[in-house]
């Protein structure tokens, strides 16, 4: 799968694709106002915009998906649009990114995972470390800290 290196001018892409992402997947896990609190942190502004400027990531093919690590050994952001859901751009995202982290001498990444990447995250051999409840515009969700080892055994 084709990814490319996320650029500075990519911000209002990488909005749109966060905000596809959330309203057509989430509504099978999460409650209307959770849908639309979560969404709407797309375009507030300065929710997202250290993270884009400061975070190393990938967009996948066409433009469907993209994730960033901000710090270095954080999984940040890692969304998919709903029309290219379950086809491969979050694995290959993940891998991209893990192996980036690994050769940069990162030797454990973590991240704080949604219902819907956590059983992708678990597949690709990320444990989850705790669950953890958290607002968003007054919103309670459900999310869980996770990580995973990339040192070699």
């Amino acid at each position: 799968m084709a990814l490319r290196p996320i650029r500075s001018a990519d911000a209002s892409l990488l909005r749109g694709i966060y905000a596809d992402a959330v309203e057509s997947q989430a509504p099978s896990l999460y409650s209307d106002q959770q849908v639309k609190a979560w969404a709407a942190l797309a375009w507030l502004p300065g929710v997202l915009d250290r993270t884009f400027a400061e975070g190393s990531g990938w967009i996948s093919g066409n433009d469907a998906a993209f994730a960033i690590r901000h710090p270095k050994d954080r999984l940040s952001l890692l969304y998919c649009r709903g029309c290219a859901a379950r086809q491969g751009h979050g694995t290959a995202l993940l891998e991209r990114i893990e192996m980036e982290a690994q050769a940069q001498g990162v030797e454990r990444l973590c991240t704080e995972a949604s219902q819907l990447s956590r059983p992708l995250l678990e597949r690709r051999g990320w444990r989850v470390v705790a669950p953890e409840i958290i607002a968003i515009a007054g919103v309670p969700f459900e999310r869980y800290r996770m990580d995973k080892s990339l040192r070699h055994s």
